[in-house]
Formats: C-alpha cells, sequence, structure tokens
C-alpha cells in the first residue's frame, strides 16, 4: 500500500483560481526553475504547462569525497492549466521528488523525467541498465489521481520482471524471466494476473515523497 502521508500547506491544491500570464511567476520564493514541460492535461485543445522546481537551502549544499560539491535540494512540481493564455494552479507539490544529485550506491542515482502524453502526466525514473519505474496521473476533481503503475527490473538488455497495476481496473500483472540464460529478445515468461485491494485513488498533491512510495498491492 501506498504510504499515508500529512500534506502540508505548501502541497495543497490551489483553489484560489489566480490567473498569471507568465508561469515563471508561481514559483515561489526559494526556489528555482529546473524544468518546463508543456501540453494538453485537461484535452481542450490547449497546452497546459508543467514546472518542476528546485529548492535553493544553501543547507542543502553538500560536499562529497569523491563528487566535489552537491546540491541537495529536493524539486517539486506545479501544474499550471492554460485559460486564454494566462494560467491558474491546479496542484502544487514543492519537495516530492528528490534532488537530482543523490547517491546511486554502485550504480547512478534514478533519473527522473516528467512528460505529457495523451492527457496524462507520467513521472518516470530511469535506472540505466537496472529498468525502470513509471507513474501515471490523470486530472479529476482539482487533482491528479494516480492510474497506473509501471515497472522493468533489467540486467542490461534482458528483462528480469516487469510489473503493471492498473488502479482503475484494480488488476496486476507481473511478467517473471524464466530463462536465466536468455539474451534480449529470448526471455520466456510466467504471466501472473491478480486483483488489487484499493478503496481510493492516491493524489498527487498528496504525496510527500515519491522515493517512499510503495506498490506493494
Amino acid at each position: 500500500m501506498h504510504n499515508a502521508t500529512t500534506v502540508t500547506a505548501k502541497q495543497q491544491t490551489n483553489h484560489n483560481q489566480v490567473l498569471k500570464s507568465n508561469p515563471a511567476d508561481f514559483i515561489p520564493k526559494g526556489y528555482i526553475l529546473f524544468e518546463r514541460i508543456n501540453g494538453d492535461l485537461n484535452k481542450d485543445g490547449i497546452d497546459d504547462c508543467v514546472l518542476i522546481i528546485k529548492g535553493t537551502d544553501k543547507q542543502y549544499i553538500v560536499k562529497d569525497e569523491y563528487r566535489g560539491e552537491l546540491d541537495r535540494n529536493r524539486r517539486g512540481i506545479i501544474i499550471l492549466f492554460n485559460k486564454n493564455n494566462h494560467y491558474e494552479v491546479v496542484v502544487k507539490n514543492y519537495d516530492c521528488f528528490s534532488s537530482e544529485n543523490e547517491d546511486g550506491g554502485v550504480y547512478y542515482a534514478p533519473e527522473l523525467s516528467v512528460e505529457i502524453s495523451n492527457g496524462k502526466l507520467y513521472v518516470q525514473y530511469s535506472h540505466g541498465r537496472y529498468g525502470y519505474w513509471k507513474y501515471t496521473f490523470r486530472y479529476k476533481s482539482n487533482d491528479f489521481e494516480l492510474i497506473g503503475y509501471d515497472a522493468s527490473s533489467d540486467r542490461g538488455p534482458v528483462i528480469l520482471n516487469e510489473t503493471s497495476i492498473n488502479f482503475l481496473t484494480k488488476k496486476k500483472i507481473v511478467k517473471e524471466n524464466t530463462k536465466e540464460d536468455a539474451d534480449a529478445g529470448e526471455e520466456v515468461f510466467k504471466v501472473t494476473r491478480n486483483n488489487i485491494v484499493i478503496h481510493e485513488l492516491l493524489k498527487l498533491s498528496a504525496i510527500k515523497d515519491f522515493d517512499a512510495l510503495e506498490m506493494n498491492y
């Protein structure tokens, strides 16, 4: 199950309908723009705007023995709907993503990417030859609800296992490669299908830390 979290004031959905012409004007004090993504999120044919922001607190600038100075300030997200070339906040969650400079252990830390496609918001972590995991969100009731989760655990180009959860149909599919010496494309999968129990969809505004999310359904 996903973690129950306490939603702070700065993470709550904004219902004040404040309109601004420049998306950057929504970036709060103490943060900078890390990335901007444009795309239609409410299927009105107009590009909306997603801002990935990053904190600037100097106390999170650390010195690593091997990597030198690292900015460990966390990142967040602001989703803006386009209303006739003026924008309004739909969701804001200022600290839900770790920094891009985390310690990845024997490998580099997973890379965060956010994209918009077919009216949905995708948050993906890619871990190079080890695979990826991806969250799919859809707009509903002044927030974005988690409707899907997909993950792949790999050994280079060889897939070890794949997981897909559809929170709308409450179905989970797991594919496990049973051929240990398989090359890429030669995997033999055992497929398991299960129903999951979920009483309500998780909202983007309520996610305190993506790294702490558990998809153990």
